[in-house]
């Protein structure tokens, strides 16, 4: 290859250069132009928040907060250990905590097809009823009378009393109403030799005696 050719191709070679060089340059230009209005926007609203900001900052409290952040280092670290071991404990604690949840769930379901919460419901209607009918005073009286019926209730409800109370109960199935007859003073003193009416004039004896003692509490 002659000098000349090796001239012409290093010309070629640098006027290529200077073209991407020229391209470059083009692009720069447009970019700068398109970026100059936004950077004088941000710069201006820059400007007005550090204005508002003055009154009220120092350069000194950088510092200052720097200083404190230092001395604080173990702190922090002590926080960030503290945290993990939080989420550490919420990771192991979560699976347990959902199924605690779907269990409570499936409990109230079931309080809800039991008719529980509509009970609750009815007695608290029932109780609005009542704050309406009654004052405070009369409530408060029924609620001394009602605290002597739980004492009247408890001793309805001693084995002997439940007892007798079985026993009258089965009375009515035991008496045959369509077959009694009257009866006169002869067919009276005849149904005394009868073992079982002797044992019905005991009971209403004992009925009586305690009947009269209604009027003498004390049993004098």
């Amino acid at each position: 290859m002659s000098t000349e050719q090796q001239i012409l191709e290093r010309l070629e070679r640098i006027e290529t250069e200077l073209v991407e060089a020229r391209k470059a340059r083009e692009g720069w230009e447009d970019l700068k132009h398109d970026i100059e209005p936004l950077t004088k926007q941000a710069f201006k609203i820059m400007l007005k928040e550090l204005g508002e900001v003055e009154a009220g900052f120092q350069l000194e409290d950088i510092f200052l907060l720097i200083k404190r952040f230092l001395r604080n280092i173990r702190n922090l670290a002590y926080a960030l250990d503290q945290l993990e071991n939080m989420i550490e404990m919420w990771h192991t604690a979560e699976p347990m905590l959902k199924s605690t949840m779907h269990q409570i769930i499936r409990y109230l379901g079931t309080l809800e097809q039991k008719g529980v919460f509509r009970t609750y419901e009815a007695m608290l209607e029932v109780r609005g009823k009542v704050a309406q009918h009654y004052g405070p005073e009369d409530i408060q009286a029924m609620g001394d009378g009602f605290v002597q019926l739980i004492g009247l209730l408890k001793k309805a409800t001693t084995p002997e009393m439940l007892a007798m109370l079985d026993r009258l109960s089965d009375l009515p199935m035991q008496m045959k109403i369509e077959e009694a007859k009257p009866v006169g003073m002869f067919g009276l003193v005849g149904a005394l030799g009868d073992p079982e009416m002797k044992k019905s004039l005991g009971v209403v004896l004992q009925m009586t005696k305690a009947l009269g003692k209604l009027q003498d509490p004390k049993g004098t």
